[in-house]
């Protein structure tokens, strides 16, 4: 049987150590298979059409653009499941920066929508979703300090700020805390992002190798087999 590499999406606040959980995973797959996983973000515009009602929704959110906001993010993901994700996974890993969480949490704060809403709305029209989520736990006031720290990245005035962070927080926090009910995020597994990169590294490596998404490493239904 071919073996069907994972879909990984990592989560939380910006400076919690996305990327370097990312990047962390990356050459661990490279050093130690030589297997190069491809790496995408939240939003890749793949569905071409959909591109100017994504930028409005995203940085001029209202509630004249909200269902179309909705509706372009579903067509992107099935464009990036479709064009990037599902023809990979019989080779490599995929790993996304940002995928489904960070959408309610979005919703929530700047469109006032409920998180079950917008996950029900998304639901309805996705293809698919990860095997696992990653989500980088951290207090809003210790990753804006984090971010706030990062050489390149443009503080936004409307999003990098404690009380829009703390909503963030929060939705994160409740979409977590009852996982089951938002299937699409696959398994949920919180990671504390207060500890040191490989301490955090070393922690997602070990839950994936528990779900059985490491290569080479047989599954419980394999073992069984």
């Amino acid at each position: 049987m071919m073996h069907r590499y994972p879909f990984i999406a990592v989560e939380g606040l910006d400076g919690t150590g996305k990327t370097t959980l990312r990047k962390g995973l990356f050459r661990l797959w490279q050093g130690l298979f030589d297997i190069t996983p491809l790496c995408l973000l939240t939003t890749n515009f793949l569905s071409a059409e959909h591109a100017g009602q994504i930028v409005a929704g995203k940085y001029r959110p209202s509630a004249e653009n909200s269902a179309a906001y909705l509706s372009a993010i579903v067509a992107d993901k099935n464009a990036t499941l479709e064009q990037l994700v599902q023809p990979q996974r019989q080779a490599r890993p995929v790993i996304a920066d940002r995928w489904l969480l960070s959408e309610l949490a979005f919703f929530a704060v700047k469109h006032g929508a409920r998180a079950q809403d917008t996950y029900k709305a998304l639901a309805n029209g996705l293809a698919d979703g990860p095997d696992v989520t990653l989500v980088l736990e951290l207090p809003p006031a210790d990753s804006m300090q984090r971010a706030k720290g990062r050489s390149g990245d443009a503080v936004r005035a409307d999003w990098d700020v404690h009380h829009v962070q703390s909503a963030v927080h929060e939705v994160y926090a409740d979409v977590t805390a009852s996982p089951q009910s938002f299937p699409l995020l696959g398994t949920v597994v919180r990671l504390d992002a207060a500890a040191t990169p490989a301490q955090v590294i070393g922690s997602a490596w070990s839950a994936l190798e528990h779900l059985g998404l490491i290569p080479g490493l047989p599954t419980d239904n394999e073992t069984e087999s």
